[in-house]
């Protein structure tokens, strides 16, 4: 099946369709224009875009009477932190910054893409974590840096 344009985003359909399929990504997928990917339920799909707007979380790429299609990021293993003070928030995300590892900063946590050797990190600055997967919606930012 070749689909070549966005129809609409799930967020603003009112009603869920009976028989969707996920179309899973890599989030760093998202800005690609050109994919060949098999849905959850085995659908083969060819996504051909026209425009040069990135793929969304929830962009429907196929719609019919007996499917639909949408995009979704594959689960990713992650480190959630979850700092119980100002002082543990700060040396978290320095010592992150020092590594320059790319993270997802909220009210309540602290969100990194899962490696091995930042447990021993985690444990010296002695805040909370888990390692865990999650979706996600967004790409995270790598910024260059000189030195």
């Amino acid at each position: 099946m070749l689909t070549k344009q966005i129809i609409a985003n799930i967020e603003n359909q009112p009603k869920k369709h009976p028989n969707r399929e996920w179309v899973e990504l890599d989030w760093d997928e998202l800005n690609k224009r050109i994919l060949r990917k098999t849905t959850d339920k085995g659908t083969d799909v060819a996504i051909a875009l026209e425009e040069k707007t990135p793929l969304k979380v929830g962009d429907i790429v196929y719609e019919d009477e007996q499917k639909q299609i949408v995009i979704r990021t594959k689960k990713e293993k992650v480190y959630v932190v979850y700092p119980e003070s100002i002082v543990q928030m700060g040396k978290a995300a320095f010592e992150l910054g020092n590594r320059h590892t790319p993270c997802l900063i909220s009210e309540s946590e602290i969100v990194v893409r899962y490696d091995d050797t930042l447990e021993r990190l985690f444990d010296e600055v002695g805040v909370k974590y888990e390692a865990t997967e999650r979706r996600f919606t967004k790409p995270f930012k790598y910024r260059g840096h000189q030195h």
